[in-house]
C-alpha cells in the first residue's frame, strides 16, 4: 500500500463539505451500512438453529461444531481475497456480486436436501460476510466528509449488532409459529429478504468517487461527488486532490518483521483475544447455553436480551474510544469479562443458581462490546504505517476470522467435556489479556497516524 502524500503538496479543498443531511450521501452510508446487518444477521442466525441441525443430522458435538463453524472459513476466505476484485471492479459492484452470494447461501440452506449441502451453503454465506466486511467499510469511507469519517463507518459496526439482534428476534417469531422440525429452514432463509433488498438499494447508488479518479474515470468521479452532495467547483478541486495524492505516492510498501513487529504483534494479539474472550462461541450457542443452565425465560428471549444489551453497549463504546483511549477501555474491559465470565461459569457447573448465568452474561456483553468489540478495528487500523495499512490490517482480520472458526468448532465438544470449562477458559484469557495490555500496549488515543511509527518504534529503512 502506498505512502500517503505529503498534504502539502494537494490543492486546498474550497468550500463546504457535505451536509450528512444530503439525500445522495444518506442513501450511499445506509446502504452500504446494510452489509453490516447481513454480516451480523448471517453469523448469528446459527444460534436459534443448533438443536433442531443435531436431531435432523444426528449430530454429535463435534460434528454439530463443524457445521456451526462452516461458514467461518467461508468468512475468512471472503476476507482475505475481496481485496482483489474490489481494487479492480470498485467496491460497489463487487457487494453487487456478493450479495448475490446471501440469497443463493440463505435459499440455500433454507432448502438444503442434507449435511453437505447445507454447509456449502453456509460457506457461501459466509464469502459474502467476509467480503463484504472488507468493502462496505471501504465504501464509506470512501464517500464521507472527512470530519465525520469515523462516526460513519462506525455505523457500519453498529449495523452488525443491530443485525446480530434482528437474528435473535426473527429465531423468536419464528419458534413462536410452531413450525414443526423444520422450522430451522425458515430461519435460514428468511435471511435472503434484506439481501434482495440490499441489492436493489445498489443499484440505485454510485461507484466510489474516490475508485474512479484511480481509474482514471474523472468526468464519472466529478459526477459521483456530485451525487453525494459537492457542487460543482468543489467535486472537480476533490478529484484533483485525489490525483495529486494518488501520482505522488510511491509504488510500493512491504510489510516486514523487522520493520513492523510491534505493529503486527498488536493487531495479532488485539484480533486474538478479541476472540479468546468466547464471545462468538457464546453468541453461536447461546440458545443452547440458557437450554442447559434453565430459567423462567425462553432461551429465545434470554438471547434477544444478550443481543439489546450489546447494541446499547456498542453505541457506549462509540461515543468513550475517543475519550477515555484504546487501552483503557481494554483494561476495564478484560477485568469486567474476567469477573463475570467466572460467574457465568460457575452457575453452569451448579456452583452457583443456575439463574445468574442471564445477568452474568450481561454483564459480559456490558464489559466487551465498548472494550475489545468497539477498540479491535480501530487499533488494527491505527497502528500500521500508511504505507502497508491494508496488508498489515489483513492479518488482524485474518487472526479474528481464523480463532473465530477454531473457537465455534471446538466449543461443544469442549463443553461436553464440563460445561462449565469454556467459560474458565475464556476468563483466563481475559486476565491475560489485562496483563499483556498493561505491560506491552500503547494508548493511541489521539496520536496522529504520521507519528504512530515513532511511537510504536517502527525500524526506518
Amino acid at each position: 500500500m502506498a505512502v500517503v502524500a505529503d498534504q502539502g503538496s494537494l490543492p486546498p479543498i474550497k468550500g463546504e463539505e457535505p451536509s450528512l443531511l444530503n439525500p445522495g450521501l444518506l442513501a450511499c452510508i445506509a446502504t452500504a451500512a446494510l452489509a453490516g446487518l447481513l454480516f451480523g444477521f448471517d453469523t448469528a442466525v446459527i444460534s436459534g438453529t443448533t438443536e433442531s441441525l443435531r436431531t435432523t443430522y444426528a449430530l454429535d458435538d463435534f460434528w454439530l461444531g463443524v457445521t456451526v463453524s462452516s461458514a467461518l472459513w467461508g468468512t475468512l476466505i471472503g476476507a482475505l481475497t475481496a481485496g482483489i476484485p474490489g481494487d479492480r471492479f470498485g467496491s460497489r459492484d463487487t457487494l453487487r456480486v456478493l450479495v448475490l452470494f446471501y440469497v443463493v447461501g440463505g435459499l440455500g440452506c433454507a432448502l438444503a436436501w442434507d449435511w453437505t449441502s447445507l454447509v456449502a451453503f453456509r460457506v457461501i454465506a459466509g464469502l459474502a460476510v467476509g467480503g463484504s466486511s472488507v468493502l462496505a467499510p471501504v465504501y464509506i469511507a470512501e464517500v464521507a466528509p472527512p470530519s465525520r469519517r469515523g462516526g460513519l463507518v462506525a455505523s457500519f459496526q453498529f449495523m452488525v449488532i443491530f443485525g446480530i439482534l434482528a437474528a435473535y428476534v426473527s429465531n423468536a417469531v419464528i419458534a413462536s409459529l410452531a413450525l414443526g422440525a423444520d422450522d430451522w429452514r425458515w430461519k435460514f432463509g428468511v435471511s435472503a429478504a434484506p439481501a434482495l433488498i440490499f441489492l436493489l438499494l445498489l443499484l440505485r447508488i454510485p461507484n466510489s468517487p474516490r475508485w474512479l479518479v484511480g481509474k482514471g474515470r474523472r468526468e464519472e468521479a466529478i459526477a459521483a461527488f456530485g451525487r453525494v452532495g459537492m457542487d460543482g467547483a468543489r467535486a472537480k478541486q476533490e478529484a484533483d486532490a485525489v490525483e495529486v495524492s494518488a501520482g505522488t505516492q510511491p509504488s510500493e510498501g512491504r510489510l516486514s518483521w523487522r520493520r513492523h513487529r510491534k505493529p503486527i504483534l498488536l493487531a495479532f494479539m488485539v484480533a486474538g483475544f478479541n476472540q479468546l474472550s468466547g464471545i462468538n462461541a457464546l453468541l453461536y450457542y447461546l440458545n443452547e447455553i440458557f437450554a442447559k443452565a434453565g430459567g423462567s425465560l425462553s432461551p429465545d428471549v434470554q438471547a434477544i436480551i444478550i443481543g439489546v444489551v450489546n447494541a446499547i453497549f456498542t453505541a457506549v463504546g462509540m461515543l468513550l474510544i475517543d475519550r477515555l483511549g484504546r487501552r483503557t477501555l481494554l483494561l476495564i474491559g478484560s477485568a469486567g469479562m474476567a469477573v463475570c465470565l467466572v460467574v457465568a461459569g460457575l452457575a453452569m457447573t451448579a456452583v452457583a443458581p443456575g439463574w445468574l448465568v442471564l445477568p452474568a452474561l450481561i454483564g459480559f456483553i456490558a464489559f466487551f462490546a465498548p472494550s475489545t468489540g468497539a477498540v479491535i478495528w480501530v487499533y488494527i487500523s491505527e497502528v500500521f504505517p500508511t504505507s502497508v495499512r491494508g496488508r498489515g490490517s489483513a492479518i488482524g482480520a485474518s487472526t479474528h476470522w481464523g480463532f473465530d472458526a477454531v473457537i465455534a468448532a471446538a466449543f461443544p465438544s469442549i463443553a461436553a467435556v464440563s460445561v462449565g470449562l469454556p467459560f474458565f477458559f475464556f476468563a483466563a484469557m481475559m486476565v491475560a489479556q489485562f496483563v499483556i495490555v498493561l505491560a506491552y500496549f500503547p494508548e493511541t488515543k489521539g496520536v496522529p497516524l504520521e507519528e504512530m511509527e515513532r511511537k510504536l518504534g517502527v525500524v526506518m529503512d
